[in-house]
């Protein structure tokens, strides 16, 4: 078995947006590394004038500070918290390049240009350490022409490692050996990748533009090719291949705009010259069109305009598409399709595309036919690109940010009946699929007891799929049998070792009266039968909040009691979590709002994914967090300051004010450390596939260690009416300067009474069941307040806050 190589410090060389963005996921994943560019030959007007010369660190290192400062002003952002950027030297390629003999691994990510890379790796092979690995994040350049400029001895650990942008959020790595990569070298950097990068492994082989670009690319030209055809708008092909088809927001058009024309023009060149063979190789060829677009420098958001732009005109802001006949960016028009709007109402995207694609209207042809197109392609180009399916599936998945991969695309809509489809309207079926339904199956993946198996060109057979040992899907165990207990609103899972996990399935996780209710049986059983309880789920988001249309419709009723009960038993719920007589760990990942907030808040411990946006938002809907998530930052705060010792609270409940206030949501596990959402023992997984396991495993930790429960808190310090009155100043300043409504100013109040401890003294203690009941008090109150249901009833029908 392969060992994953130990990598404690790195190189980059190139600072370029690619080059600086993965330097800065390096620092994420804690490795220190260099990040290089080349010594400019001259200096900047500004550079005179400072009297600078050549070799001052603020010239010699230009390019790589520049690189830097762009990945730290990133949107999104490409360092999870500011503390990584620190852990990034930058330098250049004459005055630091003895300094890579300290690197264990050195990336090259440099302009894409054969002969400019076999230059740079002639330059600072003599520089490579005996045991480094270096390696290429060429996007389809060919790994052995570049192996050719790499010395004998380096050979071996030369690979390609290809990243994709933005490589924080991204979750493909493509990895493809050269003929003289160690196999050895490419499984260790496969698992380094996976378990210490968080990325999710393909591997491909040495064609033009390998795997995901290969077929991604095919899909976009096609597309882009068949909306000419078929005399469609470029909004209309966005609407058609994205969210409908369960791919991203930006779909065809917005997705090229963000990537650059440049670059996918570069792309799809590279394609078209080093694929002779390939039957579809003119279809990479760009429309007029486009290359007018070129020409013209409208190369997308890097140049202001694209596909689309942003205009500004009196009747006010507007983004307009480009018209291909006239290059005039022209106004969108409204995108209706039949089988579009009923698709809307079809929430399993398979059912969804399926639905789709047997549409007799003009969304239906031009999906079909893009659709079965871009199948056909993927078919043919195993075993070219990769040997098996699963990589292709998880190239476009990780890569593209597609819901469903090619081939699980071709069994929604269904192997059998599309292909005879295809083969009607004249087209050859590729080889993987005849060799399919040859062998008697219909479908290229299959489910049993739990577990996936996917048809395997080389055998023509059904073999198990590979899972990462790392990860548990909540799906296959409750296929394979472990519920524990279950409600139309949550579930209660087996994990194995006498742990379990509670799994919210209502819409997007949120919290109402039977997630409240399985909250409470959940901690009645493990505390009779089981070591611990995980709470979490493998869903897009971990819980975005309260039922507001629960509440809503219990104040319709004036069900005001109702609503005083729920709040009460939530709040009981969290407070169950944290002095649980077994541990119990909370694994929020993605949206974690409010009430969501609010469970990891109460819980014993968190184990959170990397990638968790976390925040109390409730002011958003004119109320304040209402289950314990107010109380607990006090309980925090008292619990950081040593009995005996005369410490000013009030910055440190200024600061949470501030923070629910203004309803900030951390962008990062670790930005949430910052703003005090998780203590300083709670854990952050970079791989957010592995974080249910890895909160098992705390909860293991934990039990072993001899977990003793705590109690609440009957004596927790407080600021009192000093803190209440000065928060309650700067709220009548900012009203007065009209930053802020006087709704705000009002909800803004209740939040301070409650982080103050209400009117009372300075020097007053009192207990959690205090603080809860003011909050509960607080919430009740502003739900009175016309604004608040205006507010609560806005975001129910867009999904965003009213700004008043």
């Amino acid at each position: 078995m392969s060992e994953e190589p130990r990598i404690r410090s790195a190189a980059v060389i190139g600072a370029g947006v690619m080059g600086a963005t993965i330097s800065a996921h390096l620092a994420n994943a804690g490795i220190p590394n260099l990040l290089l560019d080349i010594k400019p030959s001259k200096l900047t007007d500004e550079e005179k004038r400072a009297g600078l010369t050549l070799d001052d660190p603020p010239v010699a290192n230009r390019l790589a500070l520049a690189g830097l400062k762009g990945a730290m002003q990133a949107k999104p952002a490409a360092f999870y918290s500011m503390r990584f950027a620190k852990m990034v030297t930058v330098g250049n390629l004459e005055d630091d390049l003895p300094k890579l003999k300290e690197a264990d691994w050195i990336i090259e990510a440099i302009i894409e240009d054969l002969p400019i890379k076999k230059s740079l790796f002639e330059k600072i092979a003599p520089h490579v350490a005996p045991h480094a690995i270096l390696s290429t994040n060429t996007s389809g350049l060919s790994i052995a022409a570049l192996a050719e400029s790499v010395p004998e001895e380096i050979r071996p650990r030369f690979l390609v490692t290809h990243f994709f942008n933005p490589p924080r959020y991204l979750k493909l790595l493509e990895l493809v050996a050269s003929p003289y990569t160690e196999p050895g070298i490419l499984e260790g950097m496969a698992l380094f990748g996976r378990n210490k990068l968080g990325k999710g492994i393909v591997y491909g082989k040495d064609t033009a533009n390998f795997v995901a670009n290969r077929i991604g690319a095919y899909a976009m030209f096609h597309a882009l090719h068949l909306m000419l055809e078929q005399n469609l708008s470029v909004a209309a092909v966005d609407k058609l291949t994205g969210k409908a088809i369960g791919r991203p927001k930006s779909a065809t058009f917005r997705t090229a705009d963000l990537v650059g024309l440049d670059t996918l023009i570069h792309v799809a060149r590279n394609m078209h010259d080093n694929l002779p063979d390939d039957p579809e190789r003119e279809l990479f060829e760009p429309p007029q069109f486009v290359e007018a677009m070129i020409e013209k420098g409208w190369l997308g958001q890097k140049s202001g305009q694209g596909f689309y732009k942003k205009v500004v005109t009196d009747e006010g802001k507007s983004i307009r598409m480009i018209d291909p006949e006239s290059l005039e960016y022209v106004e969108q028009s409204k995108v209706k399709f039949p089988s579009l709007e009923m698709a809307k109402n079809i929430e399993d995207v398979a059912d969804r595309i399926k639905s789709l694609v047997l549409a007799k209207d003009g969304a239906g042809e031009f999906l079909w036919m893009n659709l079965s197109a871009t199948l056909r392609y993927a078919g043919n180009a195993i075993p070219e690109v990769s040997d098996d399916i699963v990589n292709v599936d998880n190239a476009l998945r990780w890569g593209f940010g597609w819901e469903l991969g090619p081939f699980q695309v071709w069994d929604a809509i269904g192997v059998e009946k599309s292909c005879a489809r295809m083969e009607k309207e004249g087209h050859l079926i590729p080889a993987i699929a005849r060799d399919l339904l040859a062998s008697g199956k219909t479908s290229f993946y299959e489910r049993s007891e739990g577990k996936t198996s996917y048809f395997d060109t080389q055998s023509r057979a059904h073999v198990p799929e590979i899972s990462d040992p790392k990860q548990i899907v909540l799906a296959n165990r409750k296929e394979a049998g472990h519920v524990v207990l279950e409600s139309p609103d949550a579930v209660l899972i087996d994990l194995g070792d006498e742990v379990v996990c509670l799994e919210f399935r209502t819409k997007m996780n949120t919290i109402g009266t039977g997630v409240i209710d399985m909250l409470h049986k959940s901690v009645d059983l493990v505390e009779k039968d089981w070591r611990g309880l995980v709470i979490g789920n493998n869903g897009e988001n971990f819980c975005v909040g309260a039922n507001l249309l629960m509440i809503l419709n219990e104040l319709d009723d004036d069900n005001w009691d109702d609503v005083d009960w729920i709040i009460s038993r939530f709040q009981s719920a969290n407070q169950r979590l944290r002095y649980s007589e077994r541990p119990v760990v909370v694994a929020p990942h993605a949206l974690t709002l409010g009430g969501g907030c609010e469970l990891a808040l109460g819980g014993d411990r968190v184990c959170a994914a990397a990638e968790t946006y976390i925040g109390l938002v409730e002011v958003g809907a004119g109320v304040i967090p209402a289950g314990g998530g107010c109380k607990e930052f006090i309980r925090r705060i008292h619990e950081s300051i040593p009995e005996g010792t005369q410490t000013d609270l009030f910055p440190l409940v200024r600061r949470v004010f501030e923070t629910v206030g203004m309803a900030r949501v951390a962008t990062s596990g670790w930005e949430a450390k910052d703003l005090g959402f998780f203590a300083y023992h709670d854990r952050v997984v970079i791989h957010g596939d592995h974080v249910i396991s890895e909160a098992k495993n705390m909860v293991l930790g934990m039990d072993l260690a001899g977990y003793a429960p705590g109690r609440p808190s009957e004596e927790i310090r407080v600021v009192g009416e000093p803190g209440f009155a000065a928060l309650r100043a700067g709220l009548h300043n900012f009203a007065a300067a009209g930053q802020i409504t006087e709704h705000d100013k009002v909800v803004g109040g209740k939040l301070a009474s409650i982080l103050c401890g209400g009117a009372i003294s300075a020097s007053s203690r009192v207990s959690e069941q205090y603080l809860l009941d003011l909050e509960r008090e607080a919430f009740l109150s502003l739900l009175g307040e016309p604004k608040t249901l205006d507010r609560m009833e806005h975001i129910l029908k867009t999904g965003k806050p009213l700004r008043n």
